[in-house]
């Protein structure tokens, strides 16, 4: 059934001439050209970028908890009655050999964060997207029905030419004329409104997609949606990006459970001071020393207790987020197909009606040129026509903005899916250009050592 309908939407839709209407504007603008270049010049997307980057810096301080610290430390001092100076220099180094896990369950934890914030980034892919959609869709629907109603006052402004010259040979009367000029206002008032409310898409088109709207082409023909309504709930709900943000935030917050017990749990600590002492007069020194620490927690108060229980409302908490997001996809997914379906039967009506309205239109103005109708009779069938032109226009974009809709509710709403010919942005790149923390200055004796300061650092 819904295959069938999408059939018969598309097919609507492919009959239509989706040539630019405003005088003037000879580049075409596309759809896609309108989705690209909301992509590369959104601020919000660009904000979230810089966001991740932090979550990225994140996993790379987490990291650098499991590593060694090493510290040079120079301290002078001069004793003042027996007019001596000692200058102490000291390298000390510090690792940390076991701490129940909790720091290396912070470092997964912050991983599953980055994921995370992966996943909402794509989120916000999506909505920039759609944003753009609905404002190259109003565009495009505003400049059709300005287009109509330019049509629709020429078209009066005629009838009232030709009321007026029957009135002057007597076969119309005064009324005939006030009702032709009453009719020809109201239609220059409503394009007003639609030439305002195309200033306002166009103002809207400008802040979603970071232009002005040139001549738009046409959105093009519908996009490649799911098989079924079934197809586009399992994708709502297994690879949705606002789902797969959830699910990461869940075991982001489980590691955070695991990162509080170790808190509870004893900790080694393996020091290394290396020292050198100069004094005056010259007397030197050296010292040496390692030795290993062991802390084990035995009362603080409550306070472990309490942030175990709090990492264990957080996954609870998180769980039930992600219920929830699931259950709104779902909705989504349901909303659009339902818009989908109403809007290719308003296409199928509109249709009918235009079709119906133009033959009472032709009938009704023949009538009144013998005299069997009245002015005001040709006015209203106009009227009909009109309105059912733009219904027609209306449902149309509502067909398109119910078919991309469809993509956002089911996670496809993105630039990969649609091949949009703008460069995708690597999620993955700021991480890999520093990974695990390492410095700017690599050398191959350094990944030596990193390689084993790992194999110490871990349980």
């Amino acid at each position: 059934m819904t295959s069938k309908f999408l059939r018969m939407a598309r097919g609507a839709v492919a009959a239509l001439t989706l040539a630019a209407l405003l005088p003037g504007m000879a580049a075409a603008d596309s759809l896609r050209q309108a989705m690209a270049d909301a992509y590369r010049n959104s601020q919000l997307l660009e904000q979230s970028r810089y966001l991740l980057r932090i979550d990225d810096e994140a996993v790379n301080q987490a990291f650098a908890a499991l590593l060694p610290t090493v510290s040079f430390v120079a301290a002078t001092s001069r004793d003042l009655v027996n007019d001596t100076s000692t200058t102490t220099f000291r390298l000390l180094g510090e690792l940390a050999v076991y701490e129940g896990g909790s720091r290396i369950n912070a470092r997964l934890g912050a991983q599953e964060a980055v994921n995370a914030a992966r996943q909402q980034l794509v989120s916000l892919e999506q909505q920039v997207l759609i944003d753009a959609v609905t404002a190259y869709l109003e565009v495009w629907e505003a400049i059709q029905i300005v287009e109509v109603r330019q049509r629709n006052v020429r078209v009066l402004t005629e009838q009232l030419r030709a009321a007026r010259d029957r009135f002057e040979v007597g076969e119309d009367t005064r009324t005939d004329v006030a009702q032709a000029e009453s009719q020809l206002a109201t239609a220059r008032s409503a394009l007003a409104a639609a030439e305002g409310s195309l200033e306002i898409a166009r103002e809207l088109f400008n802040l979603a997609v970071g232009r002005y709207p040139g001549g738009l082409g046409g959105p093009g023909g519908l996009p490649h949606l799911p098989r079924s309504e079934d197809e586009a709930q399992r994708l709502a709900r297994q690879v949705h990006p606002a789902v797969l943000a959830r699910q990461f935030e869940v075991a982001a917050a489980e590691f955070g459970v695991a990162e509080a017990r170790g808190a509870s749990r004893p900790s080694v600590t393996l020091d290394l001071s290396v020292s050198e002492t100069v004094q005056s007069p010259m007397q030197e020194g050296t010292g040496a020393s390692i030795g290993l620490t062991l802390t084990q927690p035995i009362y603080r108060g409550g306070q472990l207790a309490s942030l175990e229980r709090q990492a264990l409302a957080q996954v609870e908490a998180v769980r039930f987020g992600l219920n929830q997001q699931v259950l709104q996809n779902l909705q989504a997914v349901g909303n659009a197909y339902a818009r989908l379906r109403i809007a290719s039967a308003q296409i199928q009506a509109s249709d009918q009606r235009i079709r119906a309205a133009q033959l009472a239109f032709e009938g009704v103005r023949e009538e009144a040129s013998l005299g069997a109708r009245t002015t005001l009779d040709v006015l209203d069938a106009e009227q009909d026509l009109l309105e059912a032109r733009i219904s027609r226009i209306e449902a149309q974009g509502d067909l398109y903005a119910a078919s991309y809709s469809v993509l956002a509710a089911s996670g496809l709403m993105t630039v990969r899916h649609l091949d949009l010919p703008v460069p995708e942005y690597d999620v993955a790149a700021y991480s890999a250009a520093f990974p695990g923390g390492r410095p700017r200055v690599a050398s191959p004796q350094g990944d030596r050592l990193d390689t084993l300061l790992q194999a110490i650092g871990r349980e």
